[in-house]
């Protein structure tokens, strides 16, 4: 009965294989849909912050003309777009709008004794202008607070006393400058306002509020501080839910910042109330903003071809700047990074965007994409079952019946888990059965075991080298075979944002190669118990702590180099931009001037030297990672898909070069190493 059990384990092979294939099929419509999806928008918006802009200006000698001459300057470089906060009194004492006082300074300026019992905030508008156009926006926001507010004036000045202290007056967000907002507006800007979340929501000034943006034809809006608008108040009031049915009424949505620390709290549910009307959006910070030129213009060209970016925020800062004796700003350099045919707006339009108001993806969803994905689900498992079947193959049937079993569980349960856990598992299972496969058919076509094979003629250089090529495509296919199984489930539009994300990374890093690592050393030949206790029994030595810690120490350092904040050498970001420019897509440096060279040396060593084996431990890195591109699922596919298929082009030419060097130094070893022995 155990004979007949293990032999049906290991007949199932060839179903499963066969389902796996059938699988890669039903998902290849799934990955159609993708890229139809990544179609959809195909512009780019550049956001200015003006609050940045005004307090550049106000270390000019005439800050108006100062603000006018730039914003000509950033129109006519590309921007579009000005994002502008929901102001306090100081952002219009800085915009010279008005000024204020404490209670202190007033009694200083009137020459009065301070009041005992009187802490106010003294306001005084620099123009009857700015009196009728802000009095009563600060009123309106003060009165809503039960601050009292009187009229004030002040030597012929119009101004209003507001009955808290300057401290506490100073904190309140008001409504965004209605002169700006029309300046703005008349010199063609788009208004991309940035709401706070510190109020109590108050629905009648926000549906006021967003009247007046949609006048403007404001279609997308920014957060600022750690929440957005109305998630304090959700519990209570249901705030989430009326400012996005606010937002959805009037056609506006909203932008995920990239990189930010935490997610905005209660984006992702109001992300879903607007049926996923999100861009994304990178920022590009104040300090960065004083990098190169072609730096910047080559992150903003690969932030929107390879990471689905398509709103650039821009910022800057005055500085003191000693060289020169004065207080300078980036704005120069913004401009330069973003003009002339080396620019930003060059290279984004040369990669087949416009510019204009960005757009949120349209979401291709056929009717029939559930029924694919659930085909492709069942191949996803029977890859997970063939890994597990080439360790304990008494166990393939039983581990596919609980993976079916499992997933039908988790996908009622926690959709959101299923998908990722068994994109990470089949993600995990064909790059390492990929090199499983490898290993076992160098193990059949080289050379023997010792005492076994007697007769064995090693293989011509010509013949090991066709070998190693042959194998190198066919490993490839089989990891890629993961791809279609990857992309089909995670295929919703919260990866394609980054507000759900692939998990696992790390893991998805170092399974495979203590997988391949294990079958190296335990299943070739001998059966693996033996060579376990082997193992177990042997002494350790000073030099075996050695070795363990040197790959402690690489282990660490690749494991610094996975995800999206992996840190690079100084010369590599050199290499990779020189890529970027000469072949338009930057291949993993990894793959092909690593793993992938390895690989085809690897094979054709161990074609000769059994325990050349061994190097397909360290080949097995560039078969995962060309997965892990694919799981980065905001990056467009085609780019993914071009990047892989570089990266075996370039390494399978470095390859070929390191096999020839490697004749090279064996013939001259062979030739030497008599003499060198006398």
């Amino acid at each position: 009965m155990q004979q007949k059990w293990q032999h049906w384990n290991t007949a199932s092979r060839k179903w499963l294989w066969i389902i796996v294939v059938i699988g890669v099929l039903a998902a290849l419509p799934v990955v159609y849909d993708r890229l139809q999806t990544e179609k959809s928008s195909k512009t780019v918006e550049f956001v200015f912050d003006y609050r940045d802009l005004v307090e550049a200006a106000s270390y000019r000698a005439n800050p108006q003309d100062y603000i006018s001459e730039q914003l000509d300057r950033l129109k006519e470089a590309g921007v579009q777009s000005m994002a502008i906060y929901e102001n306090t009194l100081e952002d219009f004492r800085r915009a010279r709008r008005l000024m204020m006082w404490g209670a202190a300074d007033v009694a200083n300026l009137t020459d009065t004794v301070i009041p005992q019992n009187e802490n106010y905030t003294y306001v005084l508008f620099t123009s009857a202008e700015n009196s009728a156009a802000l009095k009563p926006v600060i009123k309106e926001v003060f009165s809503g607070l039960n601050i009292a507010t009187e009229d004030w004036n002040f030597r012929g000045q119009q101004g209003m006393i507001i009955k808290t202290p300057l401290e506490d007056a100073t904190l309140k967000p008001l409504q965004p400058d209605p002169i700006t907002l029309e300046m703005l507006h008349d010199r063609g800007f788009t208004i991309i306002p940035r709401l706070v979340d510190s109020l109590v929501y108050n629905q009648e000034a926000v549906e006021k509020l967003l009247d007046r943006y949609a006048e403007l034809g404001v279609k997308r809006v920014l957060f600022e501080g750690e929440s957005v608008k109305g998630f304090t108040d959700d519990p209570e009031m249901d705030s989430l839910t009326s400012f996005g049915e606010l937002l959805k009424e009037r056609g506006i949505g909203i932008a995920a910042i990239e990189n930010i620390k935490a997610q905005q709290k209660g984006f992702s549910k109001l992300a879903y109330q607007l049926d996923y009307n999100v861009t994304r959006l990178y920022s590009l910070s104040e300090g960065d903003s004083r990098l190169s030129p072609e730096v910047i213009s080559d992150r903003f060209a690969l932030a929107t071809k390879d990471r689905n970016i398509r709103m650039i925020y821009l910022n800057t800062i005055p500085a003191r700047d000693t060289t020169k004796a004065q207080i300078t700003d980036t704005l120069d350099n913004l401009v330069e990074s973003l003009s002339g045919p080396d620019g930003a707006v060059a290279k984004i339009e040369d990669n087949g965007f416009t510019l204009g108001q960005a757009t949120a993806f349209e979401v291709v969803d056929s009717s029939w994409q559930r029924y694919f994905k659930l085909v492709a689900v069942i191949g996803a498992v029977s890859m997970v079952a063939l890994l597990v079947s080439y360790f304990i193959p008494w166990l393939t049937l039983p581990a596919w019946a609980v993976g079916l079993l499992g997933s039908a569980g988790l996908l009622l349960v926690r959709p959101a888990l299923f998908e990722q856990a068994l994109a990470l598992a089949v993600a995990i299972s064909a790059p390492t059965v990929a090199i499983i496969l490898a290993v076992r058919k160098i193990n059949e076509q080289g050379p023997p075991l010792r005492g076994q094979g007697a007769g064995y003629k090693v293989m011509s250089p010509k013949r090991r080298l066709t070998h190693s090529l042959v194998l190198y495509v066919k490993t490839a296919l089989i990891s890629l075979s993961a791809v279609p199984f990857v992309i089909a489930l995670l295929n919703n539009i919260t990866y394609a944002l980054v507000l759900n994300q692939f998990r696992g990374v790390s893991l998805l890093h170092l399974a495979p190669i203590g997988l391949v690592a294990l079958y190296v050393l335990l299943y070739r030949g001998e059966f693996a118990f033996n060579k376990t206790g082997k193992l177990i029994r042997t002494p350790i030595t000073l030099a075996w702590v050695i070795v363990a810690g040197v790959v402690a120490i690489i282990g660490w350092y690749y494991l610094t180099r996975t995800g999206n904040s992996g840190s690079t050498l100084p010369f590599e970001k050199a290499f990779r931009t020189f890529l970027e420019n000469t072949v338009g897509v930057r291949p993993r440096n990894k793959e092909f001037l690593l793993a992938h060279p390895l690989f085809i040396l690897g094979a054709f060593m161990a074609y000769k030297y059994r325990n050349a084996a061994f190097i397909m431990i360290i080949a097995v890195i560039g078969q995962l990672s060309m997965v892990d591109t694919f799981a980065h699922i905001h990056s467009p596919v085609m780019i993914s898909l071009i990047r892989g298929l570089l990266g075996l082009g370039l390494g399978l030419v470095i390859g070929i070069i390191a096999v020839g060097v490697w004749q090279i130094v064996e013939r001259c070893w062979k030739r030497w190493s008599p003499l060198l022995k006398r």
